[in-house]
């Protein structure tokens, strides 16, 4: 093409453009086939067109051509739709009055529906609303607003306005919305009550604290505080206290009921409150949560996170209708009064070796099992801190982030985006890792995705909610993934649980009888140099007595119980298990096999506890007792080749007596 053709196209060009496109060419801020260009991209896609030309060129226009664009945009509304435009700018446009008119006269779904906003109210000879809309010719909205209009003896009177001026409008009137609904619900919730004497409280300390929306901390140091909001923070306070896990708020038919989860067991944690300030409590954790309030029908989730004794704290909000109220429930997420390490979790140190050996390999699949709440998270983040160093790239998908380790990429699940495990997961194989936390594996997706990965290089390391470790692998075979996939992958299975340490300091010795031993498959005879321990748990009334008489033990407050220890039952997948898990074998061969191979039962492990005078039989019954679990532990123990120490006749563990010479003295063939 030669100069003066060029010359003529852009002459064209120029002269079919606005006033403002012509301004941003003579201007040099772009040139006529970039101007053109951004104009077909605006009609196309209806996006805004100083926000393509910025796009585009990589330079912000200037506020004075900003504000010519602005201009045209509104004179060419003006001409097109026969009204009067409306520039929030050089207009005095009252936001106390759109939102009084949006309360009482035009609702605010037809405002969004239709894109109008109403302005204020007009008296004269007509007495008229003025509106201003994004589309003055909607007959729909006219309609609508007609018959809001005509009962109230009022005449529509519209204005025309940008989208852009609108929806920033718009969103002023959300937000104060908000804000004001807020602010009324929270007056509402502490008005239910003027004091905590008039509701009987036995604390006398509850008085003492106040809201703080930062430091539950400065809280407690003020007495001035409404009551709702007093109760609430008392609450999270005694909580973190007492080192609770889980906080339950439940209502009942004639009471409010505030329960703590301290060493897995719940507990009445505060007196009994009345039935009335159920709403303005319930309120006030879902004021404080970010949750609707005025939605009671459906279950809602939220997030609270406040600082106590220098440290952040998260508390993960649930909340759930039921027939007397809305329950809820604070999961409290505070990883800082954790010491991450296996060695201070695994008590035996045959299995403390094996899950090292496990977390050290540099491919392949590791999973934790067990119930929610048995401190799979914590474990699996001690193996992590033990391989966390600058040459190993670490990477974790978790819903929600427990932990923070220093030089891992933590990655939160986030669905309504489609961030959720799989996709994750698969994005992390884009970057170079070496090891990979998958927080839960809950579907076939996640499931087949962790074990490629570990099939490609990389060491994963996942959950899965199975009773034991062997039934691990009947979960994935339900989950579609192929067993030969999962045998090939598999490096170990780790089951665990938590139960109560007996209180070292009140724990009361006992030696029990043949037939409380004969449950948990013991013998009577076997046990009789071993000193067995109960708790010393005292009811609340005897709780009472003893502080008074200054007879409380100190170090568990007469719950008999202080701190909880982990029982694990850890599953190498060895040769034999391998050809196993490929062929199908049941649940029962694989734990045979796998007891045959060294691997000790839950029961086993908590029955060691026992011996070792760190816990209970009642808790080794409570969490780890089954009638599986003790068939598998008899199974083991009469494999045991043993000879009698006065024949040398071959015996089983389970025969205590020598039949032939009768000694009890006996050991390992």
């Amino acid at each position: 093409m030669t100069n003066s053709s060029s010359s003529r196209r852009a002459l064209i060009l120029q002269r079919s453009l606005s006033p403002f496109g012509n301004m941003l060419i003579q201007s040099g801020y772009v040139d006529s086939e970039q101007m053109h260009t951004a104009l077909a991209e605006s009609r196309k896609t209806g996006h805004s067109l100083t926000d393509i030309l910025e796009t585009l060129t990589g330079r912000q226009l200037s506020p004075e051509l900003l504000r010519q664009y602005k201009k045209q945009q509104l004179f060419e509304l003006k001409i097109l739709y026969g009204v009067e435009s409306l520039d929030p700018e050089l207009n005095d446009i009252s936001a106390t009055q759109i939102s009084h008119l949006i309360d009482t006269l035009v609702p605010i779904d037809a405002c969004r529906r239709h894109r109008l906003l109403p302005l204020s109210q007009e008296s004269g000879e007509i007495p008229s609303l003025l509106v201003a809309m994004v589309d003055p010719e909607n007959l729909e909205a006219q309609d609508d607003l007609n018959r809001i209009l005509r009962p109230r003896n009022l005449a529509l009177r519209r204005m025309v306005i940008t989208t852009e001026d609108y929806q920033r409008l718009m969103s002023a009137y959300l937000d104060e919305a908000v804000a004001r609904q807020k602010k009324q619900e929270l007056d509402a919730a502490v008005d239910v009550s003027t004091s905590l004497e008039e509701l009987d409280y036995q604390d006398d300390n509850l008085s003492e604290v106040v809201d703080n929306e930062s430091d539950l901390g400065e809280a407690l140091k003020d007495a001035g505080a409404a009551p709702i909001i007093a109760l609430v923070n008392k609450i999270m306070v005694k909580a973190l206290q007492e080192g609770a896990s889980d906080i339950h708020v439940e209502p009942q038919e004639d009471f409010l009921r505030v329960r703590f989860r301290k060493d897995g067991v719940l507990k009445e944690a505060l007196p009994r409150m009345p039935k009335k300030i159920v709403p303005a409590v319930i309120a006030r954790f879902k004021i404080i949560a970010d949750l609707k309030i005025d939605e009671r029908r459906l279950p809602q989730d939220g997030r609270v996170r406040r600082v106590f004794q220098g440290r952040k704290v998260d508390f993960r909000v649930s909340t759930l209708p039921s027939r007397c109220g809305e329950k809820v429930v604070l999961r409290i997420l505070d990883n800082t009064t954790t010491e991450l390490g296996l060695d201070r979790f695994v008590t035996d140190p045959n299995a403390l070796k094996s899950i090292q050996e496990m977390a050290s390999r540099p491919f392949g699949l590791i999973l934790v099992t067990g119930p929610t709440g048995s401190g799979k998270t914590t474990t699996l983040y001690s193996m992590l801190s033990e391989r966390n160093d600058p040459g190993i790239n670490i990477s974790t998908v978790e819903d929600p982030i427990e932990y923070t380790l220093p030089g891992l990429t933590q990655v939160q699940v986030i669905r309504e985006k489609g961030m959720d495990f799989p996709s994750v997961l698969r994005a992390f194989l884009r970057q170079d890792p070496d090891v990979i936390l998958v927080g839960e594996t809950r579907d076939p997706e996640t499931a087949k995705t962790a074990i490629e990965a570990a099939l490609t290089g990389h060491l994963v390391l996942t959950t899965l909610h199975t009773n034991d470790a062997a039934g691990a692998i009947a979960r994935l075979d339900e989950m579609g993934v192929e067993l030969f996939m999962v045998s090939s992958a598999l490096i170990g299975i780790l089951a665990q649980r938590l139960v109560r340490q007996v209180c070292q300091d009140c724990r009361l010795p006992y030696h029990p009888n043949p037939e409380q031993l004969g449950r948990f498959g013991l013998s009577a005879s076997m046990e009789s140099d071993i000193t067995f321990y109960r708790a010393r748990t005292l009811t609340v009334e005897d709780i009472s007595e003893a502080r008074i008489q200054n007879k409380l033990c100190p170090n568990c407050q007469g719950a008999g119980y202080k701190g909880r220890v982990g029982v694990y039952e850890v599953m190498r997948v060895t040769e034999r298990l391998q050809k196993l898990i490929s062929e199908g074998a049941p649940t029962e061969v694989l734990k045979e096999a796998a007891v045959d191979e060294g691997m000790q039962t839950l029961l086993s492990y908590s029955l060691d506890l026992v011996r070792q005078g760190l816990t209970t039989l009642e808790e080794v019954e409570r969490v780890t007792f089954s009638d599986s679990s003790l068939e598998a532990e008899l199974k083991a123990r009469r494999k045991i080749s043993l000879t009698c120490s006065g024949c040398q006749a071959e015996l089983h563990q389970d025969w205590f007596d020598c039949p032939y010479c009768l000694t009890r003295r006996f050991h390992d063939h």
